[in-house]
């Protein structure tokens, strides 16, 4: 009987102590969590992953068919492009505002989707020209364009833009997968270039930029190919 109280007192000290432990093991535990989950956020390729999910979620932002809508303004004058990108029968409106003489609403028939709009000054007169990029929803992604220019500020009239032709120069090894943008007084169209034709085309991993210009032609602005490079 007396050695109760000693083994008691033992007892009670190891139910504290562990105690204790246990409960400063716990918060250990949490704060190297949160240190783990800081140094993965902070990985460059965790913060794409993240970015790439939240693109996804948003299906708006991908799902093809999605309608069109971008006002531009340069010059003083206003575009308002829309589309429906319906599956068929699509089409393309643009909307001026600013004009001297007519802001008369412009629409055309689209074969694809429109997917960019862009506005520039290719030939420098303070008069600007409106670019609709159209991208084909099937094959080999083949783009086209549609482009008004603002005739000294007075109307929209529609720019001759010359066709593909795969048996040029510049369109040799053309397949499609191109795309445009406004490059100060040019407009690019960058492509991938293939060997071969149809179904057996395959990319040789090089591209080819042209370079288009606006020049007057004898009844409408027209744009021609002023070089191109390879690369």
């Amino acid at each position: 009987m007396k050695f109760y109280p000693k083994i008691l007192n033992v007892l009670a000290v190891f139910v504290i102590v562990s105690t204790m432990t246990s409960c400063e093991a716990g918060p250990a535990k949490n704060i190297a969590t949160d240190k783990t989950l800081a140094a993965n956020n902070s990985d460059p390729s965790n913060a794409a992953l993240a970015g790439n999910s939240a693109k996804d979620a948003n299906p708006a932002v991908t799902s093809p068919g999605k309608p069109f809508s971008k006002t531009l303004e340069l010059h003083g004058i206003k575009f308002v492009v829309e589309s429906p990108n319906s599956a068929t029968g699509n089409t393309v409106k643009v909307t001026p505002s600013g004009l001297e003489v007519s802001n008369d609403v412009q629409t055309r028939s689209v074969n694809g989707e429109v997917y960019d709009a862009e506005v520039g000054d290719l030939n420098i007169d303070l008069s600007p020209e409106i670019y609709i990029y159209v991208r084909e929803t099937g094959g080999n992604k083949k783009a086209s364009l549609i482009a008004y220019s603002a005739n000294k500020k007075r109307s929209l009239s529609e720019i001759a833009i010359p066709e593909v032709d795969t048996k040029s120069k510049e369109f040799a090894g053309y397949n499609g997968g191109d795309e445009f943008a406004v490059v100060e007084s040019t407009l690019a169209r960058r492509f991938p270039i293939y060997d071969g034709s149809g179904a057996d085309a395959k990319k040789t991993g090089k591209m080819r930029q042209l370079k288009y210009k606006l020049k007057q032609g004898e009844a409408m602005w027209q744009l021609t190919i002023a070089g191109s490079t390879e690369f």
